[in-house]
């Protein structure tokens, strides 16, 4: 892995949205062929290490051919931060609480959903026990991954810094967008 970048990605206690989302960026590289120039890792604001990843994520995976079943949780650190070149949050509370304590690192700091133009939280399907509501979820993550892959490209490749609607720094509080709320 030496010499390769880290792309982060993270939820908050990554052990669905975060692992599901590295599994599915990871599909995207190798298809690609550009798995090789980057390592995919995920973390979680508010978790502790060593938790396996929720089961009807693995099972809303594996629907897909992707398997996490090996993953285990890791709590976001600062040489995390530090390391990668993109950090990817699942809801806008997770990028502001980034940004405040990692405001040099403002200019990698990204909201998934800003990556495809959009500009709204993916919900938290920990805590539900339906493989139904994981599976939306995969769903969402998977679309607005593959909608944003060029912007996560750009970004990667130290280009698309100024694209229109991907700010780094942008106002979580934006009226317009979902009302869905997670820990950060």
């Amino acid at each position: 892995m030496i010499g390769q970048d880290t792309i982060l990605l993270v939820c908050t206690g990554n052990v669905s949205r975060s692992p599901m989302a590295a599994a599915i960026l990871e599909d995207l590289l190798r298809e690609d062929s550009r798995n090789t120039e980057f390592v995919v890792r995920s973390a979680g604001t508010w978790t502790r290490d060593g938790l396996a990843a929720s089961p009807l994520a693995v099972e809303a995976m594996a629907e897909r051919g992707l398997d996490i079943s090996t993953h285990r949780s890791h709590h976001l650190s600062p040489q995390d931060v530090e390391q990668a070149i993109l950090i990817i949050t699942m809801t806008r509370d997770q990028k502001q609480a980034l940004l405040a304590e990692f405001h040099q690192a403002a200019n990698k700091i990204y909201l998934l959903s800003e990556l495809a133009g959009e500009r709204h939280d993916i919900a938290d399907p920990s805590g539900s026990d339906s493989l139904t509501t994981h599976r939306e979820c995969a769903r969402e993550i998977g679309r607005l991954l593959r909608s944003g892959y060029p912007c996560l490209v750009g970004l990667v490749s130290g280009q698309g810094r100024s694209s229109p609607g991907v700010r780094p720094s942008g106002d979580a509080t934006d009226a317009s967008t979902s009302p869905t709320r997670s820990r950060p």
